[in-house]
């Protein structure tokens, strides 16, 4: 069984990437939709919004500079830890190993000029 599928006590961890900190937030399984929706997660530190990073997000150390430009770079690609509890599947372990990661997740589904826009913006 999928560590997750039940509610229990797990919540949502959510990274600041301006402070460089994740913080464990209430679950949506906590709260009423409609309360929930109303809910801004907002970093404790510095009051920036923070980003939802799933279930199975390791935080790198906040000196960890590399890590963090990973981290960072794959959440903008759209690529977070959300899954069931059974992990959410291979992320590259160093920062050099990204460009040809991303390469493999996005030559499939995205076009010539939208990779292209891909690799400037990073």
């Amino acid at each position: 069984m999928c560590r997750y599928a039940m509610s229990g006590p797990y919540k949502d961890i959510y990274a600041c990437f301006d402070c460089r900190k994740s913080f464990k937030q209430t679950s949506r399984h906590d709260l009423a939709p409609e309360e929930y929706e109303k809910l801004e997660n907002k970093c404790p530190q510095c009051a920036s919004p923070m980003a939802s990073m799933g279930k199975d997000f390791r935080t790198p150390k906040q000196s960890d500079l590399k890590q963090w430009k990973k981290v960072v770079t794959l959440y903008r690609h759209g690529i977070t830890y959300h899954s069931c509890g059974c992990g959410a599947g291979y992320r590259p372990a160093e920062l050099r190993e990204l460009p040809e990661f991303l390469e493999q997740q996005f030559t499939r589904t995205r076009s010539e000029g939208e990779r292209l826009l891909l690799r400037l913006a990073e």
